[in-house]
């Protein structure tokens, strides 16, 4: 069964089935750059359609990152809207990228790939991460160095890209992938094992839907 694809426009929409189908080809591929003959193969539809929804391809990586990041921040925002503790924020957050590497692998593949490199992808995935530290470092939660908070979330963001790809790869089970991930996060915090492992345990609530306005309209 292939995997599902996030909604970047509404179900059926002639957009969304372009950009779904660009979505694959990045994430296959590893390039920066699709030609319009392969799209119009991706998707199922003629090259006239793709002129006819999209200015060209050149910007479309770009595109599709912004999307996806402003889909996946809004999700896990909306899903963490309940959660207090920063500390607990940081392995939730981690979890849920790893759950959904899982369940929608050529989502996981693209961030993976461009996680990195893409301006897009990177704010996503910094500034709630950045906020949480934050505070965790100032309730002492956290104990470290404030000029240490940068390496920190390094850390974290290659911790839980490194768990996708062994998701992806089969190497792992999502949920021990994720818990582990998390959990020896927050122990390098300096969260006591005890705690770390409980936090990183926890049940993992659902992502929530993404809200209307973070979603592409459909030509």
């Amino acid at each position: 069964m292939p995997a599902k694809l996030p909604t970047l426009a509404p179900t059926g929409g002639t957009r969304a089935k372009i950009y779904e189908a660009a979505l694959r080809l990045f994430a296959e591929n590893g390039g920066s750059e699709i030609t319009v003959s392969d799209l119009a193969d991706a998707a199922g539809i003629a090259r006239g359609t793709i002129y006819n929804n999209l200015s060209g391809t050149e910007d479309l990586l770009g595109d599709i990152a912004a999307a996806l990041a402003a889909e996946m921040l809004a999700r896990t925002e909306a899903t963490m809207r309940g959660i207090d503790d920063p500390v607990e924020r940081m392995a939730t957050g981690m979890r849920l990228f790893i759950r959904r590497a899982h369940e929608e692998q050529s989502w996981g593949r693209f961030v993976v790939r461009f996680s990195f490199t893409h301006a897009a992808l990177q704010g996503a995935m910094d500034t709630p991460p950045q906020r949480d530290i934050r505070l965790a470092v100032e309730a002492g939660r956290f104990r470290i160095e404030a000029e240490k908070m940068a390496a920190l979330r390094s850390l974290q963001l290659g911790t839980t890209m490194a768990a996708m790809a062994a998701v992806i790869r089969g190497d792992q089970a999502w949920r021990d992938a994720g818990s582990d991930a998390a959990e020896l996060y927050l122990r390098a915090a300096g969260i006591a094992a005890a705690e770390a492992r409980r936090i990183a345990r926890k049940e993992l609530p659902p992502l929530a839907e993404a809200p209307r306005n973070t979603k592409r309209r459909a030509a």
